[in-house]
């Protein structure tokens, strides 16, 4: 008879805890019950962005202000990033890249010998010389500016550092490469040059009209 009763407690314990692990998560979902929400997510009151306003012009460099200001120790420090591909001696040898000596105002594949790029080929007939304009262009992104270039350096986008540079390139045996006169037109404040209405004279021929006006009566010479 004692077997039958330690049975019966043994089975009513399994019961039990049966019910008790079913049951469980039927009463705790009624006493934490929740409604799901009429729309997921969290409302932001973020203000929508204002429209774009007009681009910002950005002027070419006052050569004529920014290189008698130049550091040209600050250049020739700049000068250290070139070198490993680079020299700027009078006759040294080309290396990865071609020789920089007297490149300031040169021409454009102007190192004898080194055998340059596809893409600097055709850039040099639309731009043949280094001008100041050009080369601070080539320093800010070699890869944009003359596509297909060989030189993989990623660019100097600091002003001042390309200024100083271009300074010290010039020191190197382009010291026949003149400085222009400062530029009013180039200066911060300065307005973008508006284009002639059509049919109408550009500013210096108008001037030249208004100063004799004979010369607007006189045909002018076809082309050569």
């Amino acid at each position: 008879m004692s077997g039958d009763l330690k049975f019966n407690k043994i089975l009513g314990a399994g019961l039990a805890t049966a019910l008790v692990i079913i049951g469980l998560p039927l009463v705790t979902g009624a006493i934490y019950h929740s409604e799901a929400p009429e729309k997921m997510g969290y409302f932001v009151d973020a203000p929508e962005e204002a429209a774009a306003g007009p681009a910002e012009v950005v002027l070419p460099p006052d050569w004529g202000t920014l290189l008698p200001a130049a550091d040209l120790a600050a250049g020739e420090a700049a000068f250290a990033r070139c070198q490993a591909c680079h020299n700027n001696v009078a006759g040294g040898a080309n290396g990865i890249g071609p020789n920089l000596y007297g490149v300031v105002g040169g021409p454009v594949m102007h190192a004898a010998g080194f055998a340059y790029s596809e893409g600097m080929a055709a850039h040099k007939g639309v731009a043949p010389a280094w001008g100041y304009d050009e080369m601070d262009q080539f320093l800010t992104n070699p890869g944009k500016y003359v596509p297909g270039t060989k030189m993989s350096f990623a660019g100097i986008r600091d002003t001042a550092t390309r200024t100083n540079l271009i300074a010290y390139l010039r020191s190197q045996g382009s010291g026949g490469m003149a400085i222009p006169a400062p530029d009013p037109a180039r200066q911060p404040g300065a307005a973008p040059a508006a284009a002639p209405a059509e049919g109408a004279a550009p500013a210096a021929d108008a001037a030249a009209v208004a100063a004799d006006p004979a010369a607007a009566a006189t045909p002018a010479a076809p082309p050569a």
